[in-house]
């Protein structure tokens, strides 16, 4: 939305919004707590209030097509975009394309974790999703994976439902995640914070019974006679997220292996003229307030691109 704005306001006539949800925001839908905005908006906001600022000024600007639950499927070279929306496959030639895919979580298999596979395993963000927006709460007692900021915040979130959090597991040796979340979410409710961990084993047959904990040395070398078990019924996975760039591999863009993140000299660049990516997609954000000022910059740039080529009938970003 942000990037979408931001074209707009450098004078590009016409802006087709793709979303793939039932409603504009993405996963800030999602994130209930508090927050957001203290750098963009000077102030603190939930994830929908920060969502809803942009969601005004996207529905008040008539520039904006918005198209929901629309699903892009295919994006070539030469910005020719096919997407479904309900009832119908729609294709259109795009002047600029700013890809704002975000991320995808990594999952338990991407570790791996050793055991059985059980139910009762989610990965953090589909958690959150599951009971800030779906109103299920997944377990009774549960261990988080990871110490990303989705883990502790949905450590945090678990406890204030009730849910029993019998700790956080972490193979590095500090926090991935901000040290306000550490101190909020963790020590705030004295939940314990394991570093140097990592579990070496789920069991449970048909549900999640136990997992087991295992110390890690320097070299993440488990530590002999280290090792102990923690009951639950829950598992959540938050062991970092992956850029989502299929569509931007599929239109020949150069992708690194190894962030999965376009290959370029600058933020927001991609390798293939007037494909522009922003936000997650482009690189993993710890602030949202940072996602808003660089996808503001990828408006901008599309503008850019967009007055330096022949304008065609029918183009829009």
């Amino acid at each position: 939305m942000a990037a979408a704005l931001a074209a707009r306001a450098a004078g590009v006539r016409d802006v087709l919004l793709l979303e793939r949800d039932q409603h504009l925001g993405g996963i800030l839908n999602q994130c209930i707590h508090p927050g957001f905005g203290l750098h963009h908006f000077k102030e603190e906001l939930t994830g929908p209030q920060y969502a809803d600022r942009f969601v005004r000024q996207v529905r008040e600007d008539h520039g904006i097509e918005v198209s929901l639950r629309s699903f892009a499927v295919k994006l070539t070279k030469d910005r020719e975009l096919s997407y479904l929306r309900p009832g119908a496959l729609e294709q259109v030639k795009a002047g600029a394309v700013i890809l704002a895919t975000g991320c995808r979580e990594r999952t338990r298999e991407m570790i791996p974790i050793p055991g059985s596979r059980p139910a009762g395993v989610y990965p953090a963000g589909l958690a959150q999703k599951m009971v800030n927006m779906e109103g299920w709460i997944p377990g009774k007692e549960a261990v988080i994976v990871g110490s990303g900021d989705i883990g502790l915040i949905m450590a945090r979130r678990m406890a204030l439902e009730g849910v029993k959090v019998k700790g956080v597991v972490e193979i590095q040796a500090a926090s991935r995640g901000l040290v306000r979340n550490v101190v909020q979410c963790l020590e705030d409710f004295s939940i314990p914070l394991y570093l140097r961990h990592r579990i070496s084993a789920i069991h449970g047959r048909d549900r999640v019974e136990r997992v087991s904990v295992v110390r890690v040395d320097d070299g993440l070398k488990d530590v002999p006679g280290s090792g102990f078990e923690m009951d639950c019924d829950t598992v959540l996975v938050s062991v970092g997220l992956i850029p989502e760039n299929e569509l931007l591999e599929m239109a020949g863009a150069d992708i690194d292996r190894k962030t999965n993140t376009p290959v370029a000299e600058k933020v927001n660049l991609t390798s293939v003229p007037g494909v522009f990516a922003c936000g997650n997609a482009c690189r993993v954000y710890d602030l949202v307030d940072w996602v808003t000022r660089d996808s503001s910059l990828a408006g901008r740039m599309a503008a850019e691109f967009l007055g330096a080529v022949p304008e065609r009938p029918g183009e829009l970003a």
